[in-house]
C-alpha cells in the first residue's frame, strides 16, 4: 500500500507542471482536416485560376507542399503548382479568410472561394462569405496582419 501511495503522490506532484503547458496548440500551416493530409478537401488549387471554378483533384496527380498533399485534375495543373506553389495555394493556409481577420483558425471550405488580386481566399461557408464580401479589402488587411502574427 505504501508503494501505491508513493506512485500516486509522484503523479500528483507533476500536475502543476502539466497545467503550465498552454492549452492552445499551433495549427498546421496548411489546413487539412483532422484525419487527412489532403489540402482543399481534395480540390485542385490551380483550377480556380484556369477554369474559374472548384474542380476535384485526382489521386493520380498530387504534390506535397508545406506538409499537405494537394490534388490536381490533370498533370499540367500539378506541374504549374510545383513550379510556383505560392501562386496557387490558398491564402492563410486554406483557413477561412473572414475568421483569420479576427486572428482565429476556422476551416476554409473549398466551395466558398474568391480570387482577389491574383490570390485564392476561402471562407467557412456561404453566410460567412457574404459577411466577408461586405469589406474584402478590410478583412484581407486584418487577416494579413493576424496571419503574420500567428506565423512569427
Amino acid at each position: 500500500m505504501k508503494l501505491r501511495a508513493m506512485i500516486l503522490a509522484t503523479a500528483l506532484a507533476g500536475l502543476p507542471m502539466m497545467a503550465a503547458v498552454p492549452a492552445a496548440h499551433a495549427e498546421p500551416p496548411i489546413h487539412t482536416g483532422v484525419f487527412s493530409d489532403t489540402a482543399l478537401q481534395g480540390y485542385d488549387p490551380v483550377a480556380y485560376f484556369t477554369d474559374g471554378k472548384p474542380m476535384k483533384g485526382n489521386d493520380a496527380f498530387t504534390a506535397d507542399y508545406m506538409g499537405a498533399k494537394f490534388k490536381f485534375s490533370n498533370a499540367a495543373n500539378r506541374d504549374a503548382f510545383i513550379d510556383t506553389p505560392e501562386a496557387y495555394a490558398p491564402q492563410y493556409g486554406g483557413y477561412c479568410a473572414w475568421a483569420m481577420a479576427d486572428g482565429k483558425h476556422a476551416k476554409g471550405d473549398a466551395r466558398y472561394w474568391k480570387i482577389v488580386d491574383g490570390k485564392l481566399y476561402l471562407n467557412y461557408n456561404k453566410s460567412i462569405q457574404k459577411k466577408w464580401d461586405a469589406d474584402i479589402p478590410g478583412f484581407i488587411d486584418r487577416a494579413d496582419t493576424a496571419w503574420a502574427g500567428i506565423n512569427d
